[in-house]
């Protein structure tokens, strides 16, 4: 027997097999601090050789042809290389042109896959918005095909925009993140279903589609049951969906209505939030929210059925199938590329 096999058939010494999976965990950080400033240094030199360009095209009058010429020299002097393209070349311009500060480039965008960037330049013309979608990129590992969703379905600039009464009911700094985590319109587009569906083929097409439903959502989600039953003296009541925000640290009630919103929809809503509160919420927990989604709603009235009712809800619309453009649609993933984006992120 080699010593190599002797050492494989016996036993580990004490303490060898934390020590190794303390090892592998340094070698894997290792691994990943390596890949990121690769990728940094790529996308700051690809930022580089688009300002050069820039600067050289504004100071002595160069033509586009130039950018060809340049590309095949690259090519020719870097064989091994990829990204020397014509049309690399052109998006290395375009993005010199649309982050001019460097320091922007290293501390931010520069932390982003090249793919990625290319996806906020080609999709975002206004440079605050691009620079909103880089950093909630970074802060939730979006992959490029997530974050072109979220810039498709305009997922920043719907949040935010629900009618909610947190700020009378909720301690600041909470009442800011509750308000940040809804959104007005819902987009479930997604569902395949017309838009006569009743409230019930809705959950079940949500359910199903758990996935895209939690991406709609937004971070922070965690679903924890449908039509969860609640029993209050001696009676049975379903909420629709609950879940559990992992960042606010509280429960969510969501309510489903497939008509416009009424007034009297708060006061069964505020009787969930109540029951929730006494019978599931721990002393750990925030104060139960709840969100009140309706196929239309006049804000106004939700406005006013809100101002007095003492318990956190807020009311958005949602949309069914009508709420994209066919030619966005086709272009979206499918449920199982969205699945596989998930199941590749760190």
């Amino acid at each position: 027997m080699t010593s190599d096999a002797f050492f494989l058939k016996s036993s580990p010494p004490t303490g060898y097999t934390d020590w190794l999976t303390e090892l592998k965990t340094r070698i894997h950080s290792a691994q990943q601090r390596a890949a990121l400033s690769v990728n940094r240094e790529l996308v700051l030199l690809y930022w580089q050789i688009g300002r050069d360009i820039l600067e050289r095209q504004a100071q002595q009058g160069w033509g586009a042809k130039v950018i060809e010429r340049l590309a095949h020299d690259l090519r020719t002097a870097f064989p091994d290389m990829k990204g020397f393209s014509r049309a690399n070349l052109m998006y290395m311009r375009a993005f010199a042109e649309a982050w001019p500060d460097a320091e922007i480039v290293q501390q931010l965008v520069g932390r982003l896959p090249w793919g990625h960037n290319l996806v906020l330049l080609s999709k975002l013309k206004d440079a605050e918005n691009r620079k909103r979608y880089a950093e909630r990129a970074i802060e939730y590992a979006w992959s490029r095909n997530v974050l072109n969703i979220h810039i498709e379905t305009r997922l920043l600039e719907r949040e935010g925009n629900a009618v909610t009464n947190f700020e009378a009911n909720l301690p600041k700094p909470h009442s800011d993140l509750a308000r940040e985590s809804l959104k007005d319109p819902y987009l479930f587009d997604f569902l395949g279903i017309g838009q006569e569906a009743d409230e019930r083929e809705i959950e079940n097409a949500l359910i199903q589609h758990i996935t895209r439903f939690l991406i709609e959502l937004g971070a922070g989600f965690a679903f924890v049951g449908r039509q969860y039953h609640l029993e209050v003296g001696g009676d049975d009541f379903f909420i629709d969906l609950l879940f559990y925000h992992l960042k606010l640290r509280c429960y969510v009630v969501v309510e489903l209505k497939t008509g416009a919103f009424k007034p009297e929809h708060t006061g069964q809503l505020s009787f969930y939030l109540t029951a929730v509160d006494v019978q599931l919420k721990s002393e750990h927990d925030q104060p139960t929210i709840g969100l009140l989604l309706c196929k239309t709603q006049n804000r106004v009235v939700a406005e006013y059925a809100l101002r007095d009712t003492n318990k956190p809800i807020g009311v958005a619309e949602y949309q069914l199938v009508e709420s994209l453009p066919v030619e966005l649609t086709k272009n979206l993933p499918s449920i199982e590329q969205i699945e596989q984006e998930l199941g590749d992120l760190p």
